[in-house]
């Protein structure tokens, strides 16, 4: 086996872009979220002193609701509104306290709520302003630093959500582009092949018919004349015929790249060409995905195609296909001229193995056997789970009936 070896939004609610973090890990982010706009409500309400324990008691229920924002930004944003007006018209606080119900706007505006978010922001200023305004204490100064708040709220908000929005459609872009370009180097990959298949039959086709039709003529005509037809002569016919019947198929195949057959048809092929070869199935058998049916028939076909070429007219083959758990494992080996200190020159045959075993991630290994002969072993990763059932091994004969 040597020689030459061939626009749309994100709805509310959904995840953003990309694979989302574990459930836990999100929920850790949202809890420490709530734990430091606390901290920083409470260490104001502790500098700004007056602070009483049902202050403190108030500030906590305003800013716990703000852990559960990404599940209901909406009673989230209710609730923390809610105690921390509790808080301001009780305690008339600073600015600062109004930071639970900030955070709240602003995840219910990103959610895509907008109009709730700014009519409690607006329910919660006038309150805070009013309040403001009974104690006469700088209302005017601490109502509009609140409004100015509140808008970045909103606005951030909403541009936190067309930003994800527009990462969204630049990830489907970028997918449909991908998959647009998979399906042009498809097609072209086809029409290509029809090209070669039109230019094989125009040119070839034409010059083996009329070599074969030559030949059979001559053969005719020497038989008619009683005369001992020359062996070169049937040859010639011989290979002709052979070689009209090889460009069919690979006619065939370069119009349909599909598999014409399966690796026990091959085998049988082989052997009606005169090569001793056996087959062996191990595991347990179950059906291919096209790529990898298509993959192993091209293995075994190229692979005895090599043996019946240069292993030698003595030499005797052999096709195992193993199937695993996960994966499935095709050998053929031989026992013809091949040797470890003269390694074969890698054509197209092994390099189109090659290249159809790495695109499924597997490995390819063709090498000369250490005890003669050659090796072509293919490992391929098979999808899915194995089926259920006992493994079975099914020996096929070989050309002299008898089972490996």
């Amino acid at each position: 086996m040597q020689g030459d070896l061939s626009t749309a939004a994100v709805p509310d609610g959904a995840p953003e872009r990309g694979t989302p973090p574990p459930t836990w890990r999100r929920d850790l982010a949202d809890a420490a979220l709530a734990v430091v706009v606390g901290a920083v409500v409470m260490l104001a309400a502790a500098l700004g002193g007056g602070a009483e324990p049902v202050d403190y008691a108030l500030m906590v229920a305003s800013v716990v609701p703000l852990a559960g924002y990404r599940r209901a930004p909406r009673a989230v944003l209710v609730a923390s509104t809610a105690v921390t007006l509790a808080y301001v018209v009780h305690a008339r606080p600073d600015p600062l306290a109004a930071l639970p119900v900030l955070a709240a706007v602003h995840t219910a505006a990103r959610a895509g709520h907008r109009g709730v978010a700014a009519a409690t922001g607006g329910v919660f200023l006038a309150a805070y302003i009013t309040c403001d305004a009974l104690a006469d204490d700088g209302a005017t100064t601490r109502g509009l630093l609140l409004t100015g708040w509140f808008l970045c709220a909103v606005v951030t908000g909403l541009a936190d959500k067309n930003w994800q929005a527009y990462l969204h459609q630049t990830e489907q872009r970028a997918l449909e582009a991908e998959r647009t370009r998979e399906e042009a180097a498809l097609r072209r990959a086809g029409e290509e092949r029809l090209r070669i298949a039109r230019e094989l039959h125009d040119s070839l086709t034409h010059s083996i018919s009329i070599v074969k039709l030559q030949a059979g003529v001559a053969v005719h005509l020497a038989r008619k004349r009683g005369e001992e037809v020359p062996p070169a002569l049937l040859a010639i016919q011989e290979a002709s015929g052979e070689a009209m019947r090889e460009l069919r198929a690979t006619l065939g195949v370069l119009r349909t790249d599909e598999p014409a057959g399966s690796p026990a048809l091959l085998v049988e092929r082989a052997r009606s060409a005169g090569v001793a070869v056996t087959l062996t199935v191990t595991g347990a058998e179950r059906p291919l995905p096209a790529a990898h049916d298509r993959t192993v028939y091209r293995i075994v076909q190229e692979s005895l195609t090599n043996v019946a070429r240069h292993a030698g007219r003595e030499a005797e083959a052999a096709v195992h296909l193993a199937y695993g758990e996960a994966e499935l494992t095709v050998s053929v080996t031989d026992d013809g001229t091949a040797a470890e200190d003269r390694p074969p020159r890698e054509g197209t045959g092994l390099t189109g193995m090659r290249e159809r075993v790495t695109a499924l991630g597997g490995t390819l290994t063709a090498a000369p056997r250490g005890a003669g002969g050659f090796v072509v072993r293919a490992v391929l990763p098979l999808p899915g789970d194995p089926p259920a059932g006992p493994a079975r091994t099914t020996p096929v004969a070989s050309a002299s009936g008898a089972t490996p």
